[in-house]
Protein backbone atom coordinates (compact mmCIF):
# COMPACT_ATOMS: atom_id res chain seq x y z
CA UNK A 1 0.00 0.00 0.00
CA UNK A 2 1.38 3.41 -0.96
CA UNK A 3 1.87 6.24 1.52
CA UNK A 4 -0.88 8.22 -0.23
CA UNK A 5 -3.36 5.36 0.07
CA UNK A 6 -2.44 4.84 3.72
CA UNK A 7 -2.98 8.53 4.39
CA UNK A 8 -6.34 8.51 2.61
CA UNK A 9 -7.47 5.41 4.52
CA UNK A 10 -6.41 6.98 7.80
CA UNK A 11 -8.39 10.12 6.98
CA UNK A 12 -11.47 8.08 6.14
CA UNK A 13 -11.20 6.12 9.38
CA UNK A 14 -10.78 9.37 11.32
CA UNK A 15 -13.90 10.82 9.72
CA UNK A 16 -15.81 7.64 10.50
CA UNK A 17 -14.69 7.82 14.09
CA UNK A 18 -15.80 11.43 14.31
CA UNK A 19 -19.20 10.47 12.94
CA UNK A 20 -19.50 7.61 15.38
CA UNK A 21 -18.76 9.98 18.24
CA UNK A 22 -22.12 11.65 17.68
CA UNK A 23 -25.05 9.94 19.39
CA UNK A 24 -28.47 11.06 20.51
CA UNK A 25 -28.80 12.20 24.10
CA UNK A 26 -31.77 10.27 25.45
CA UNK A 27 -33.91 12.21 27.92
CA UNK A 28 -36.25 9.93 29.87
CA UNK A 29 -39.26 11.79 31.23
CA UNK A 30 -41.43 10.20 33.94
CA UNK A 31 -44.31 12.48 34.93
CA UNK A 32 -47.84 12.21 36.35
CA UNK A 33 -49.84 12.93 33.21
CA UNK A 34 -52.91 11.31 34.77
CA UNK A 35 -54.03 10.85 38.36
CA UNK A 36 -54.14 13.31 41.27
CA UNK A 37 -50.80 14.98 40.44
CA UNK A 38 -51.46 15.43 36.71
CA UNK A 39 -51.74 19.19 37.23
CA UNK A 40 -48.03 19.13 38.10
CA UNK A 41 -46.73 16.68 35.53
CA UNK A 42 -48.49 18.03 32.45
CA UNK A 43 -46.86 21.49 32.67
CA UNK A 44 -43.44 19.85 33.04
CA UNK A 45 -44.07 17.70 29.97
CA UNK A 46 -45.35 20.73 28.07
CA UNK A 47 -42.24 22.67 28.95
CA UNK A 48 -39.95 19.87 27.78
CA UNK A 49 -41.83 19.66 24.49
CA UNK A 50 -40.62 23.17 23.61
CA UNK A 51 -36.98 22.51 24.43
CA UNK A 52 -34.52 22.95 21.56
CA UNK A 53 -33.82 19.85 19.46
CA UNK A 54 -30.12 19.79 20.34
CA UNK A 55 -27.72 20.52 23.19
CA UNK A 56 -24.07 21.20 22.34
CA UNK A 57 -24.70 19.93 18.82
CA UNK A 58 -26.10 16.58 19.98
CA UNK A 59 -29.66 15.63 19.08
CA UNK A 60 -32.10 15.16 21.95
CA UNK A 61 -34.27 12.07 21.94
CA UNK A 62 -37.09 12.63 24.44
CA UNK A 63 -39.09 9.64 25.70
CA UNK A 64 -42.13 10.61 27.83
CA UNK A 65 -43.92 8.09 30.06
CA UNK A 66 -46.93 8.58 32.37
CA UNK A 67 -46.43 7.44 35.96
CA UNK A 68 -50.17 8.01 36.66
CA UNK A 69 -49.24 9.41 40.11
CA UNK A 70 -48.50 5.81 41.11
CA UNK A 71 -45.15 4.75 42.63
CA UNK A 72 -45.29 1.25 41.13
CA UNK A 73 -45.91 2.62 37.64
CA UNK A 74 -43.18 5.22 38.08
CA UNK A 75 -40.66 2.53 39.01
CA UNK A 76 -41.64 0.39 36.00
CA UNK A 77 -41.36 3.42 33.71
CA UNK A 78 -37.91 4.19 35.06
CA UNK A 79 -36.75 0.60 34.70
CA UNK A 80 -37.83 0.63 31.07
CA UNK A 81 -36.04 3.90 30.37
CA UNK A 82 -32.71 2.84 31.88
CA UNK A 83 -32.72 -0.69 30.43
CA UNK A 84 -34.47 -0.47 27.06
CA UNK A 85 -33.96 3.17 26.10
CA UNK A 86 -30.56 3.56 27.78
CA UNK A 87 -31.62 7.01 28.98
CA UNK A 88 -28.76 9.37 29.75
CA UNK A 89 -30.83 11.29 32.32
CA UNK A 90 -34.27 10.91 33.91
CA UNK A 91 -36.52 13.94 34.49
CA UNK A 92 -39.15 13.28 37.17
CA UNK A 93 -41.33 12.71 38.88
CA UNK A 94 -43.35 15.75 39.94
CA UNK A 95 -45.15 13.53 42.46
CA UNK A 96 -42.94 13.15 45.54
CA UNK A 97 -44.17 9.63 46.44
CA UNK A 98 -43.22 8.52 42.92
CA UNK A 99 -39.85 10.27 42.64
CA UNK A 100 -38.53 8.64 45.83
CA UNK A 101 -38.75 4.95 44.77
CA UNK A 102 -37.58 5.90 41.26
CA UNK A 103 -34.30 6.92 42.89
CA UNK A 104 -33.47 3.29 43.75
CA UNK A 105 -33.66 2.40 40.05
CA UNK A 106 -31.60 5.34 38.81
CA UNK A 107 -28.94 4.81 41.49
CA UNK A 108 -28.56 1.13 40.63
CA UNK A 109 -28.35 1.96 36.92
CA UNK A 110 -25.94 4.85 37.45
CA UNK A 111 -28.24 7.30 35.68
CA UNK A 112 -28.65 10.92 36.83
CA UNK A 113 -32.19 11.73 37.98
CA UNK A 114 -33.42 15.31 38.04
CA UNK A 115 -36.56 15.27 40.17
CA UNK A 116 -39.25 17.88 39.60
CA UNK A 117 -40.62 17.38 43.11
CA UNK A 118 -39.03 18.25 46.46
CA UNK A 119 -38.35 14.61 47.28
CA UNK A 120 -36.10 13.90 50.23
CA UNK A 121 -33.86 10.84 50.45
CA UNK A 122 -31.90 9.43 53.41
CA UNK A 123 -28.42 10.91 53.88
CA UNK A 124 -25.93 9.50 51.41
CA UNK A 125 -28.62 8.09 49.10
CA UNK A 126 -28.82 10.93 46.60
CA UNK A 127 -25.53 10.55 44.71
CA UNK A 128 -27.45 10.27 41.41
CA UNK A 129 -30.46 12.32 42.53
CA UNK A 130 -30.82 16.08 41.96
CA UNK A 131 -33.85 18.34 42.56
CA UNK A 132 -35.22 21.23 40.55
CA UNK A 133 -37.75 22.44 43.17
CA UNK A 134 -36.81 24.30 46.29
CA UNK A 135 -36.70 22.08 49.36
CA UNK A 136 -39.60 22.05 51.79
CA UNK A 137 -37.18 23.40 54.40
CA UNK A 138 -36.41 26.45 52.25
CA UNK A 139 -40.08 27.08 51.57
CA UNK A 140 -41.10 26.49 55.20
CA UNK A 141 -38.57 29.17 56.14
CA UNK A 142 -40.41 31.64 53.90
CA UNK A 143 -43.83 30.58 55.15
CA UNK A 144 -42.96 30.86 58.84
CA UNK A 145 -41.12 34.16 58.32
CA UNK A 146 -44.31 35.54 56.76
CA UNK A 147 -46.44 34.09 59.57
CA UNK A 148 -44.24 35.83 62.09
CA UNK A 149 -44.70 39.16 60.31
CA UNK A 150 -48.46 38.54 60.40
CA UNK A 151 -48.27 37.98 64.17
CA UNK A 152 -49.34 34.34 63.87
CA UNK A 153 -48.85 32.54 67.20
CA UNK A 154 -50.68 29.27 66.53
CA UNK A 155 -51.09 27.21 63.38
CA UNK A 156 -53.05 24.18 62.23
CA UNK A 157 -51.70 21.69 59.69
CA UNK A 158 -53.85 20.03 57.02
CA UNK A 159 -51.78 17.91 54.65
CA UNK A 160 -51.41 14.79 52.57
CA UNK A 161 -50.74 11.47 54.29
CA UNK A 162 -47.93 10.73 51.82
CA UNK A 163 -44.26 11.72 51.71
CA UNK A 164 -44.98 15.28 50.56
CA UNK A 165 -47.24 15.90 53.53
CA UNK A 166 -44.85 14.22 55.95
CA UNK A 167 -41.85 16.22 54.78
CA UNK A 168 -43.77 19.47 55.02
CA UNK A 169 -44.97 18.66 58.54
CA UNK A 170 -41.37 17.99 59.55
CA UNK A 171 -40.18 21.26 57.98
CA UNK A 172 -43.00 23.31 59.50
CA UNK A 173 -42.46 21.80 62.94
CA UNK A 174 -38.78 22.74 62.91
CA UNK A 175 -39.29 26.31 61.66
CA UNK A 176 -42.28 26.97 63.91
CA UNK A 177 -40.31 25.88 66.97
CA UNK A 178 -37.47 28.26 66.07
CA UNK A 179 -39.90 31.15 65.81
CA UNK A 180 -42.14 30.57 68.81
CA UNK A 181 -45.16 29.44 66.78
CA UNK A 182 -47.18 26.53 68.20
CA UNK A 183 -48.79 23.83 66.05
CA UNK A 184 -52.11 23.28 67.82
CA UNK A 185 -53.72 20.72 65.49
CA UNK A 186 -52.53 18.29 62.80
CA UNK A 187 -54.87 16.59 60.34
CA UNK A 188 -54.08 14.46 57.29
CA UNK A 189 -55.90 13.27 54.17
CA UNK A 190 -55.15 11.13 51.11
CA UNK A 191 -54.65 12.60 47.64
CA UNK A 192 -57.66 10.61 46.46
CA UNK A 193 -60.00 11.88 49.20
CA UNK A 194 -62.97 13.93 48.03
CA UNK A 195 -63.80 15.48 51.40
CA UNK A 196 -61.93 16.76 54.45
CA UNK A 197 -64.96 17.99 56.40
CA UNK A 198 -64.09 15.99 59.51
CA UNK A 199 -60.49 17.14 59.54
CA UNK A 200 -61.48 20.78 59.06
CA UNK A 201 -63.95 20.61 61.94
CA UNK A 202 -61.17 19.43 64.24
CA UNK A 203 -58.77 22.08 62.96
CA UNK A 204 -61.13 25.00 63.30
CA UNK A 205 -62.21 23.88 66.77
CA UNK A 206 -58.58 24.39 67.84
CA UNK A 207 -58.99 28.03 66.73
CA UNK A 208 -55.51 28.55 65.22
CA UNK A 209 -54.38 31.93 63.93
CA UNK A 210 -53.49 30.27 60.61
CA UNK A 211 -53.86 26.98 58.74
CA UNK A 212 -51.23 25.56 56.39
CA UNK A 213 -52.70 23.36 53.66
CA UNK A 214 -50.26 20.91 52.10
CA UNK A 215 -51.70 19.71 48.80
CA UNK A 216 -50.79 20.00 45.13
CA UNK A 217 -52.16 21.16 41.80
CA UNK A 218 -55.91 20.81 41.39
CA UNK A 219 -55.98 18.83 44.65
CA UNK A 220 -55.27 22.01 46.62
CA UNK A 221 -58.69 23.47 45.86
CA UNK A 222 -60.83 20.95 47.74
CA UNK A 223 -59.28 21.47 51.20
CA UNK A 224 -59.10 25.22 50.54
CA UNK A 225 -62.85 25.38 49.93
CA UNK A 226 -63.55 23.18 52.95
CA UNK A 227 -61.62 25.50 55.26
CA UNK A 228 -63.29 28.65 53.95
CA UNK A 229 -66.78 27.18 53.83
CA UNK A 230 -66.42 26.33 57.50
CA UNK A 231 -66.11 30.07 58.10
CA UNK A 232 -62.48 30.11 59.16
CA UNK A 233 -61.42 33.72 59.76
CA UNK A 234 -57.69 33.20 60.21
CA UNK A 235 -54.97 33.21 57.59
CA UNK A 236 -54.64 30.34 55.12
CA UNK A 237 -51.35 29.29 53.58
CA UNK A 238 -50.56 26.87 50.74
CA UNK A 239 -47.25 25.34 49.63
CA UNK A 240 -45.31 25.67 46.38
CA UNK A 241 -47.05 22.59 44.96
CA UNK A 242 -50.22 24.71 44.88
CA UNK A 243 -48.63 27.63 43.02
CA UNK A 244 -50.66 27.02 39.87
CA UNK A 245 -53.81 28.46 38.32
CA UNK A 246 -55.54 25.23 39.36
CA UNK A 247 -55.87 26.63 42.89
CA UNK A 248 -58.01 29.54 41.71
CA UNK A 249 -59.84 27.41 39.15
CA UNK A 250 -60.90 24.77 41.68
CA UNK A 251 -61.37 26.95 44.77
CA UNK A 252 -62.83 30.00 43.05
CA UNK A 253 -63.62 32.86 45.40
CA UNK A 254 -62.52 30.73 48.36
CA UNK A 255 -58.92 31.15 47.20
CA UNK A 256 -59.04 34.94 47.67
CA UNK A 257 -56.61 36.22 50.27
CA UNK A 258 -54.71 32.94 50.52
CA UNK A 259 -50.93 33.11 50.88
CA UNK A 260 -48.97 30.75 48.61
CA UNK A 261 -45.21 30.27 48.74
CA UNK A 262 -43.55 29.89 45.35
CA UNK A 263 -40.39 30.17 43.36
CA UNK A 264 -39.83 33.46 41.51
CA UNK A 265 -40.70 32.11 38.03
CA UNK A 266 -44.46 32.33 38.55
CA UNK A 267 -44.37 36.09 39.08
CA UNK A 268 -41.55 37.05 36.74
CA UNK A 269 -42.81 40.51 35.82
CA UNK A 270 -43.41 41.45 39.46
CA UNK A 271 -39.83 40.74 40.52
CA UNK A 272 -37.63 43.79 41.14
CA UNK A 273 -35.01 44.42 38.46
CA UNK A 274 -32.36 43.66 41.07
CA UNK A 275 -33.60 40.07 41.55
CA UNK A 276 -30.99 37.67 40.12
CA UNK A 277 -33.66 35.48 38.49
CA UNK A 278 -35.61 38.31 36.85
CA UNK A 279 -34.22 37.83 33.32
CA UNK A 280 -34.41 34.02 33.41
CA UNK A 281 -37.94 34.10 34.83
CA UNK A 282 -39.18 36.56 32.21
CA UNK A 283 -37.58 34.49 29.43
CA UNK A 284 -39.30 31.34 30.73
CA UNK A 285 -42.71 33.02 30.94
CA UNK A 286 -42.47 34.57 27.50
CA UNK A 287 -41.37 31.32 25.86
CA UNK A 288 -43.91 29.13 27.63
CA UNK A 289 -46.91 31.42 27.26
CA UNK A 290 -46.13 32.07 23.59
CA UNK A 291 -46.95 28.41 22.99
CA UNK A 292 -49.48 27.59 25.70
CA UNK A 293 -51.26 30.91 26.15
CA UNK A 294 -51.40 33.80 28.62
CA UNK A 295 -51.56 32.74 32.26
CA UNK A 296 -50.42 29.17 31.56
CA UNK A 297 -47.18 29.56 33.56
CA UNK A 298 -46.80 27.79 36.89
CA UNK A 299 -44.24 26.54 39.38
CA UNK A 300 -43.76 23.20 37.62
CA UNK A 301 -43.50 24.52 34.09
CA UNK A 302 -40.67 26.64 35.45
CA UNK A 303 -38.86 23.50 36.62
CA UNK A 304 -38.78 22.19 33.05
CA UNK A 305 -37.13 25.41 31.88
CA UNK A 306 -34.60 25.19 34.70
CA UNK A 307 -33.84 21.54 33.92
CA UNK A 308 -32.91 22.62 30.40
CA UNK A 309 -30.63 25.33 31.78
CA UNK A 310 -28.67 22.91 33.96
CA UNK A 311 -28.38 20.36 31.15
CA UNK A 312 -27.14 23.02 28.72
CA UNK A 313 -24.43 23.81 31.26
CA UNK A 314 -23.50 20.23 32.20
CA UNK A 315 -23.80 18.33 28.90
CA UNK A 316 -20.90 20.09 27.11
CA UNK A 317 -18.64 19.21 30.05
CA UNK A 318 -19.72 15.56 30.00
CA UNK A 319 -19.26 15.30 26.23
CA UNK A 320 -15.56 16.03 26.65
CA UNK A 321 -15.23 12.74 28.54
CA UNK A 322 -17.60 10.31 26.80
CA UNK A 323 -20.31 9.93 24.21
CA UNK A 324 -24.04 9.68 25.04
CA UNK A 325 -25.58 6.27 25.54
CA UNK A 326 -22.70 4.98 27.64
CA UNK A 327 -22.17 4.48 31.39
CA UNK A 328 -19.14 6.76 31.12
CA UNK A 329 -21.25 9.62 29.77
CA UNK A 330 -23.89 9.21 32.48
CA UNK A 331 -21.20 9.28 35.16
CA UNK A 332 -19.60 12.32 33.56
CA UNK A 333 -22.98 14.06 33.38
CA UNK A 334 -23.61 13.37 37.06
CA UNK A 335 -20.23 14.85 37.93
CA UNK A 336 -20.86 17.87 35.70
CA UNK A 337 -24.22 18.57 37.34
CA UNK A 338 -22.67 18.35 40.78
CA UNK A 339 -19.77 20.59 39.85
CA UNK A 340 -21.42 23.20 37.63
CA UNK A 341 -21.27 25.91 40.31
CA UNK A 342 -23.52 28.93 40.76
CA UNK A 343 -26.28 28.81 38.16
CA UNK A 344 -29.04 31.40 37.77
CA UNK A 345 -32.43 29.82 37.07
CA UNK A 346 -35.98 31.06 36.63
CA UNK A 347 -36.68 29.74 40.13
CA UNK A 348 -33.65 31.12 41.91
CA UNK A 349 -29.90 30.72 42.15
CA UNK A 350 -28.73 27.12 42.35
CA UNK A 351 -25.40 25.68 43.45
CA UNK A 352 -25.30 21.90 43.67
CA UNK A 353 -22.32 20.43 45.51
CA UNK A 354 -21.21 16.97 46.58
CA UNK A 355 -22.83 17.66 49.95
CA UNK A 356 -25.99 19.37 48.68
CA UNK A 357 -28.18 18.25 45.76
CA UNK A 358 -30.87 20.80 46.67
CA UNK A 359 -28.74 23.87 46.15
CA UNK A 360 -31.11 26.75 46.91
CA UNK A 361 -30.69 29.27 49.72
CA UNK A 362 -33.41 30.40 52.14
CA UNK A 363 -33.88 33.60 50.11
CA UNK A 364 -35.42 31.65 47.23
CA UNK A 365 -39.02 31.45 48.44
CA UNK A 366 -41.38 34.20 47.29
CA UNK A 367 -44.64 34.76 49.18
CA UNK A 368 -47.65 35.35 46.97
CA UNK A 369 -51.23 36.37 47.78
CA UNK A 370 -54.30 35.57 45.72
CA UNK A 371 -55.87 38.92 44.81
CA UNK A 372 -58.78 39.11 42.37
CA UNK A 373 -58.07 35.61 41.16
CA UNK A 374 -54.37 36.17 40.44
CA UNK A 375 -51.06 35.79 42.27
CA UNK A 376 -49.52 39.00 43.58
CA UNK A 377 -46.14 39.25 45.26
CA UNK A 378 -46.38 40.09 48.94
CA UNK A 379 -44.22 43.11 49.72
Amino acid sequence: MTFKKKTTLAAVLALMAMGMAHADITIGVVQPLTGPASGLGIPVKNGIMIWPKTIAGETLKVVVLDDATDPTTGVKDTQRLVTEDKADVIIGSSATPVAIPMADVTAEAGTPQIATSPASLPPGKDKWFFRMPQSNDVMAYAVVAHMKKQNVKTVGFLGYTDAYGELWLKALTAEAAKNGIKIVATERFARSDTSVTGQVLKLTSANPDAILIVASGSGAGMPQKAVMERGFKGKVYQTHAAATQDLMRTAGKDAEGTFVVSGPATVAEQLPDSHPSKAAAVAFVQGYEKVYGPGSRNQFAGHSADALTVLEKAVPVALKKAKPGTPEFRAALRDALEGMGRTVLAHGVLNWTAQDHWGYTTETGVMLKVVNGAFKVEQ
